[in-house]
């Protein structure tokens, strides 16, 4: 994937985040409305689920993969609202220390990591987000962690061309935008525990 054809992808991403936000917004209004004009019923009540799962991750996939220059920033309370309603939607939990306003691209980087750490937990587990002066450290905790080496390794390498399944693309962005920010990403990989700071 050369540079260019990365910043498209990005672009699309941005484009197809922005025009879903609005139609799942209407249908979820529409849902309230039908919940207030009589008695609400499973099946409206599995509705409004479904839409607020989906809202949820439109919002994280927006800073995820959309498109994101240096300048850009997201407010705390924002990113950690990305984050509290994202957790609703997957097995782990997520905790995150963000004591000020993030630059976009660092946003877009932890949010990578958490899903590269989502594939590892199937089972359950516990993700922390944390800042030591200017780095990040996100670690993530279970029981049981189901690594894949070939994916993690891609975390610390150049950004290639290699395979690799459309349900792990985050692993091959993650040393992207890591370059993009002039960082080093450093992977520890235990039996309940993987960290990585950045």
């Amino acid at each position: 994937m050369t540079d260019t054809t990365h910043d498209l992808a990005a672009l699309i991403g941005s484009r197809i985040c922005h025009d879903l936000i609005s139609p799942l917004g209407a249908i979820g209004n529409g849902v309230e409305l039908l919940s207030l004009a009589g008695k609400p019923s499973e099946e409206v009540a599995l509705i409004s689920e479904s839409v607020a799962s989906a809202s949820a991750r439109i919002r994280f996939f927006r800073v995820a993969y959309g498109a994101s220059v240096q300048d850009q920033h997201i407010a705390r309370n924002e990113f950690l609202s990305i984050l509290q309603d994202y957790q609703k939607t997957s097995r782990v939990r997520i905790y995150c220390s963000a004591s000020e306003t993030l630059p976009r691209t660092i946003a877009k980087l932890i949010l990578l990591l958490v899903q590269c750490f989502e594939t590892a937990m199937p089972f359950r587990g516990t993700i922390t987000i944390s800042q030591d002066d200017k780095r990040w450290k996100v670690s993530g905790c279970a029981e049981k962690l189901r690594v894949n080496p070939d994916l993690w390794e891609i975390l610390s390498a150049t950004p290639g061309n290699g395979d690799i399944r459309p349900a792990d693309v985050q692993f091959a962005i993650v040393p992207r935008v890591v370059l993009e920010l002039g960082r080093t990403l450093t992977l520890k990989i235990c039996d309940q525990c993987i960290d990585v700071i950045v």
